[in-house]
């Protein structure tokens, strides 16, 4: 496993166009969020522009670069090949998966570190890092769904939209509106329950058990997910 992840981030390192797209988009639309956090923080909450962070990164970072990197491996027969070594099925994928992993992780510990030294630190780190783990574990899991929909790197550009907008939408709506009304829908939602978590760790004013359940309905996303990914997942291109 390591000796792919190894070959993948050098990969990753030379494609300039995933380098642009799927690492310094995310970064640089942080930056904006946070040098504007006073006209944002107007609109909803510090909490808010946390969550539209961490789903920024992960939808636009790790969760494109993710779909993309597994179909064009697909399309090369990078994969057929991988599957003829020691390797199992899961070490493959976690090796393939792993660098945009570490690095979205990376780059959301310091974009909300700068935004915490900017505009004041969350109230509860512990769930702040639950947050930002589950949304990850949940990106992970959407992005091997829809590989397995994914014919070519070139088809990633239009299979990854619904998503990647879909879950930064759902995070504007819960961010600005809360959960009040339709909160049932909002947090199941993919996206949703964990918007409403890192408003919880950022803002604080509510219980720790309150926001642990919260993890569930993210985490049922990533079991449904990854049972999708299980059915559809190809190893070799699609005739």
């Amino acid at each position: 496993m390591l000796a792919i992840a190894r070959t993948e981030l050098i990969q990753i390192f030379r494609n300039r166009l995933v380098l642009v797209t799927s690492f310094i988009i995310p970064v640089a639309i942080s930056v904006f969020f946070i040098y504007r956090h006073e006209v944002f923080a107007e609109l909803a909450t510090l909490g808010y522009i946390a969550a539209i962070v961490m789903f920024t990164v992960g939808a636009f970072g790790l969760y494109t670069s993710t779909v993309t990197t597994l179909a064009s491996r697909r399309q090369n027969l990078f994969l057929k090949r991988l599957r003829s070594t020691a390797a199992g099925d899961a070490g493959i994928l976690a090796g393939l998966v792993a660098p945009a992993t570490i690095i979205a992780l990376v780059q959301l510990t310091g974009i909300l570190i700068a935004f915490g030294v900017v505009a004041g630190g969350p109230d509860n780190v512990f769930l702040l890092a639950l947050a930002v783990l589950a949304t990850v574990a949940m990106m992970i899991g959407l992005a091997l769904a829809t590989a397995g929909v994914t014919n070519s790197p070139e088809h990633a550009q239009v299979t990854t939209l619904p998503v990647s907008l879909g879950v930064i939408g759902v995070a504007s709506w819960v961010g600005i509106t809360g959960t009040e009304n339709l909160e049932l829908l909002k947090r199941l939602l993919p996206g949703g329950a964990a918007t409403e978590l890192m408003l919880n760790a950022w803002n604080g004013g509510v219980a720790l058990t309150d926001s642990l359940l919260l993890l569930a309905p993210t985490l049922a996303w990533v079991v449904i997910a990854v049972s999708f990914a299980r059915r559809m997942f190809r190893w070799e291109p699609r005739r």
